[in-house]
């Protein structure tokens, strides 16, 4: 199975000066772990988690007055969306995030989270009617 079979292709993206509290309201809103960060200056492409946002708030950090840019993650490694499961899961598993950005054409075209991957490896059962 593929990365393509598996990512949401609804993607969250936000700006760098997005507050954490709005990105945490918009990936509450969607019941998403993740958010894509563009930033039209930089050109460049990174990830905002919700275990980002814990930790600055675990940190005293105000929600309010925080921005994505200080919190998101730049070195982000991507997928495409004709990666095997197992290349996005080992990727995971390897750097120790559960989120990977799918790229195609050098546009973000979705997400797959390690749920995403448990989904398609493990399929909920139906219980036959009794």
């Amino acid at each position: 199975m593929l990365v393509r079979d598996a990512m949401s292709t609804v993607v969250l993206t936000i700006g760098p000066d997005h507050t954490l509290r709005q990105a945490a309201a918009l990936m509450a809103a969607r019941r998403i772990g993740a958010a894509v960060v563009l930033d039209p200056d930089a050109g460049a492409i990174g990830i905002l988690t919700e275990r980002d946002i814990l930790n600055s708030v675990g940190r005293g950090q105000s929600p309010d007055a925080e921005r994505a840019h200080a919190h998101t993650t730049n070195d982000v490694v991507f997928a495409t969306p004709s990666w095997t499961l197992e290349e996005a899961a080992h990727a995971m598993a390897h750097g120790g995030f559960r989120h990977l950005i799918v790229l195609a054409d050098g546009e973000p075209t979705g997400i797959v989270s390690v749920r995403d991957i448990i989904r398609c490896w493990a399929p909920i059962r139906q219980h036959a009617p009794a």
